[in-house]
């Protein structure tokens, strides 16, 4: 096989997580997959191959674009609320969703389209020319692009500003424990709670997803929620949506955010009818009987699957129209102006007034 990977090309960097094999492949041990591979070849996400004999990462300093969201996009409602964040992925994935609505960057196969390029210290420098309080790696999962996504989360801290990974999760142990050491926040795409959904419908394995949602929760500080997007007729029953809640309230206590959003027909789905809204007002009642304080709606406009109410006394403390922030009555450090509960979370300083806004921008020039 000829490869079409070169230690030459800029981009591409050595990997950290790999061993090789007694029948002379290497392991990618970056996730769950564990890709064993030939010189020449990649891995299902494709921006991981073997070079040179060992594991190499294609993408470093490519980007699919960038672009300053609301913080509450990603989504994010207990972390730096109002605040805008700037967002970037490259290309690739370790899954294989047939639901995908990122699915022109996360099965793209062509590198090349990845036009802008920006190194980690251009990103933190961007980001705080641009008045962003965190950057996010997103569109695409940042296990996949691992080196980058800590060298991005490092040069961020070095500039107070702090970084978001928004993943599915599905990582090996020695490539969690590294990424979440670096990272701030992060919100976990938890796509089903059944063995069955994550093989037939997303390749994968639910086990290694609740190992990171227990690993955040138990072996680090950063704030995560979880999102969960109901699909009708594959993941959206009352026993399923019962026992995830169930378990989130076991093992990872009931003030963990939890958003259920509504899915649109997509990718290889297109079959599928749009999640009716009754269904994520169904799931949030289920989840509140489980006792979890904080669960939101998405993808439909939903007042009151919008709200943070204080945990004390009851009371509306943020009020959310999609993405725009009305009633808010938390002090700087997030705790209610009416009876003094602390809502969990990350705060610090004011409301951020941000809004609804989506302002594509560019952080380098174009690359070569």
């Amino acid at each position: 096989m000829t490869s079409d990977i070169s230690l030459e090309d800029r981009y591409t960097v050595p990997g950290r997580h790999w061993h090789r094999l007694d029948d002379g492949r290497v392991q990618c041990d970056v996730c769950p997959r564990e890709c064993r591979l030939h010189e020449g070849q990649r891995g299902l996400c494709f921006v991981r191959g073997r070079v040179a004999d060992q594991v190499v990462l294609t993408t470093y300093g490519r980007s699919s674009g960038f672009c300053v969201d609301p913080i509450e996009k990603k989504p994010l409602n207990h972390f730096l609320p109002g605040s805008s964040v700037l967002s970037f992925g490259t290309a690739g994935c370790n899954l294989a969703c047939k639901f995908c609505q990122n699915w022109d960057i996360s099965k793209s196969r062509e590198i090349d389209r990845l036009t802008d390029k920006a190194g980690p210290d251009d990103i933190a420098e961007a980001a705080a020319r641009l008045g962003c309080r965190s950057v996010a790696m997103t569109y695409n999962d940042p296990v996949i692009f691992l080196e980058y996504a800590v060298d991005v989360a490092d040069a961020c801290r070095a500039r107070g500003i702090r970084s978001v990974a928004v993943t599915a999760g599905y990582v090996g142990d020695a490539a969690r424990r590294e990424l979440f050491s670096q990272v701030d926040a992060a919100n976990v795409d938890l796509k089903a709670f059944t063995e069955d959904f994550y093989r037939r419908v997303a390749a994968g394995h639910l086990q290694p997803v609740l190992d990171t949602l227990l690993h955040l929760r138990h072996e680090t500080d950063v704030w995560f929620e979880i999102t969960t997007l109901l699909i009708p007729g594959h993941n959206d029953s009352d026993a399923e949506i019962d026992a995830e809640c169930a378990w989130i309230a076991a093992n990872l206590g009931n003030d963990v955010p939890l958003h259920f959003t509504a899915f649109h027909p997509d990718y290889k789905m297109r079959d599928v009818p749009p999640t009716p809204p009754a269904t994520l007002t169904r799931a949030r009642r289920i989840a509140l009987r489980h006792g979890l304080r904080f669960v939101y709606t998405g993808n439909v406009h939903d007042a009151e699957g919008g709200r943070t109410t204080c945990p004390g006394c009851g009371e509306v403390v943020v009020d959310r129209d999609w993405y725009v922030i009305g009633r808010y009555r938390l002090t700087d450090d997030g705790r209610c102006l009416s009876c003094g509960a602390a809502v969990p979370g990350r705060y610090d300083g004011p409301l951020g007034r941000w809004g609804a806004r989506r302002l594509p921008v560019s952080v380098a020039r174009s690359a070569d």
